[in-house]
């Protein structure tokens, strides 16, 4: 772990870690808006192997309206990342921590919108094992 993310190894090959970590968004009320493919996009661009590697843009929407409505720039921060990649093997997991981010911002309001979107994915985070 870091000051900016959560990480961890998980136990399951790579596509039942992005179904199961898909779900755990899903059981704490968020979507998921993107997923980038940065295997295939490394390989297409540049045309060089990388490991399998996904990014999934994932939203609440209650509380990306309240993080907008607190500071309508707040857009370029959103939406969380969560990725699931693979390294030496090994199935990673890897969060964002919103509070890192947004401690950017000088707006209290904003910081306490961070800390319960945090809670919410490090729950999500310690559900996926």
């Amino acid at each position: 772990m870091s000051e900016y993310n959560f990480s961890k190894e998980i136990n399951m090959p790579f596509n039942e870690a992005l179904d199961v970590v898909t779900q755990a968004l899903k059981d704490e009320g968020f979507g998921v808006l993107t997923e980038i493919d940065v295997k295939e996009t490394m390989k297409k661009k540049l045309n060089v192997d990388f490991p399998n590697y996904k990014i999934l843009g994932a939203c609440n929407p209650p509380f990306a309206y309240k993080a907008l409505t607190a500071e309508i720039e707040i857009g370029t921060f959103l939406p969380c990342n969560v990725v699931v990649y693979e390294r030496d093997s090994k199935i990673m997991l890897a969060v964002m921590k919103p509070s890192a981010a947004m401690g950017m911002v000088k707006n209290p309001a904003l910081q306490e919108i961070a800390l319960q979107v945090e809670n919410k994915l490090k729950h999500l985070f310690d559900s996926v094992n």
